[in-house]
């Protein structure tokens, strides 16, 4: 069976890719690397972070590669001057607003971009308290990138739990449980999917969190068994 192919220009190269494949796939198999951040082989892309723009056709608009679709006898290019600096603001507006200590790929992203990390002096971190509120991981969301892959691993693409949830808009979004109540309270069945996706710190074993907080893995390990029967108790009594 003959497959249904286009063909169109990336970065000066001719390919040939299956119709209705994303811009991304085909940079991929060109061997193009493509910078993402929200994007993830495990969950549906969204191109919420818009990293991955590029240049179809000179354009008005640059386009979302994630989720764009290759168009015939189209030309792109995936890093010119202006793809370079769409990206680059990007990146600085993010480390203007999110803690991005423990995100090495996006600080990878800053220095391959020459990001300047102090060209909004103004701008204002989110703000979070940490959450400890269960056995098994915390959740700092001031380190959230809202890339929303948890999201959407513990609904439809993976666990179908839907223990997470975003609130409110704009600089005061964030992830959370419905109505904010506790982990332990939420339909989380701690499969831990959520911290295998999660590209920056906001979602840490509770073991790798209380390490890095100097405790030992005994006084971690007793810790979180108390939390545990109480987790049990509380679940035994509604």
């Amino acid at each position: 069976m003959i497959k249904d192919t286009i063909k169109l220009t990336l970065d000066g190269e001719e390919i040939e890719i299956t119709k209705g494949a994303t811009l991304l796939e085909a940079a991929q198999q060109a061997g193009v690397d493509i910078p993402v951040i929200c994007y993830h082989e495990a969950t549906s892309p969204n191109g919420l972070c818009r990293i991955c723009v590029v240049d179809v056709d000179g354009g008005r608009v640059l386009q979302p590669a994630c989720v764009a679709e290759c168009q015939a006898d189209s030309t792109v290019e995936t890093r010119n001057e202006r793809v370079e600096r769409s990206r680059r603001t990007i990146l600085e507006m993010l480390n203007a607003s999110v803690n991005l200590d423990e995100a090495p790929e996006i600080q990878q992203m800053m220095a391959d971009y020459a990001a300047d990390d102090a060209r909004f002096p103004d701008a204002h971190l989110r703000e979070h308290t940490l959450i400890d509120d269960n056995p098994f991981y915390v959740r700092d969301y001031e380190q959230c990138v809202l890339c929303w892959r948890c999201v959407q691993v513990c609904a439809e693409d993976a666990q179908y739990t839907f223990a997470l949830t975003l609130k409110n808009r704009g600089h005061e979004t964030s992830v959370t449980t419905a109505f904010d109540i506790s982990m332990t309270e939420s339909p989380c069945v701690f499969c831990g999917q959520c911290i295998g996706v999660c590209p920056t710190g906001a979602l840490k074993p509770k073991l790798e969190w209380g390490l890095e907080q100097g405790w030992s893995a005994d006084e971690i390990w007793q810790m979180t068994r108390r939390e545990r029967k109480r987790a049990r108790e509380n679940s035994d009594g509604e």
